[in-house]
């Protein structure tokens, strides 16, 4: 297995989220990594949950994962996203307008929720010069199936991200998905895959790799 890292200097990250709690199940193990990256810089945009109960959540979550990142929170109806794809597109239009991010995290595209989904299909629309990587959200629909890219992390990383969790979104300790076995079980099923003790997986449409001089000009 080749592993890869993201060259020296400045790193730019965006995480999109359909709710406010997405980004965070995703690939919070990720974003705790990357904080540890000099250089990097994070900003969350969370498409419903503005002008609610779970706002508070949603802007004070991906802080604690990474220490100064910016988030912002948008009102779009929880569950309805397809039903508002004109909101969703340009959403995510003024977002690129205002960042050029080099990596992007958002959810999967054949992901069983719809908002899920129509987030993740959007996304290669509007950025199109990022890595884009689609992180997994475990669920009642059992959606899980093959990555294709992975980040590992240690026991300590994995314990973090279960403890920042559970304290960033009590709103969802109820629910019955909600569970330190899941979260764990679910990165050390992914390390196992790719040889760590513990990974976050994610699958990526199209990934260009220079392993030579360099692309060449008005390559594709």
């Amino acid at each position: 297995m080749l592993a890869l890292s993201p060259a020296a200097g400045d790193l730019e990250v965006l995480c999109l989220g359909a709710h406010p709690d997405d980004v965070e199940i995703g690939c919070g193990a990720t974003l705790l990594t990357l904080a540890e990256r000099p250089g990097t810089t994070v900003r969350g945009v969370v498409l419903t949950g503005g002008g609610g109960p779970r706002e508070t959540e949603a802007r004070e979550a991906l802080p604690r994962f990474v220490p100064g990142a910016e988030v912002e929170v948008h009102d779009l109806p929880d569950g309805r996203l397809p039903q508002h794809w004109d909101a969703v597109k340009q959403t995510l239009e003024d977002v690129g307008r205002r960042t050029a991010p080099d990596l992007v995290l958002a959810p999967r595209t054949d992901d069983a929720h719809q908002d899920h989904r129509l987030v993740g299909d959007l996304v290669t629309t509007v950025w199109r010069d990022a890595l884009v990587l689609h992180y997994e959200i475990p669920k009642w629909d059992g959606d899980l199936g093959a990555m294709t890219h992975y980040v590992g992390v240690d026991d300590a990383t994995r314990a973090r991200k279960i403890e920042l969790l559970d304290a960033s979104f009590p709103s969802q300790h109820a629910r019955d998905w909600w569970d330190p076995e899941v979260f764990g079980g679910l990165m050390r099923l992914r390390g196992m895959e790719c040889r760590a003790p513990y990974a976050e997986a994610f699958r990526a449409a199209k990934v260009r790799l220079d392993l030579g001089s360099g692309p060449q000009e008005g390559a594709r």
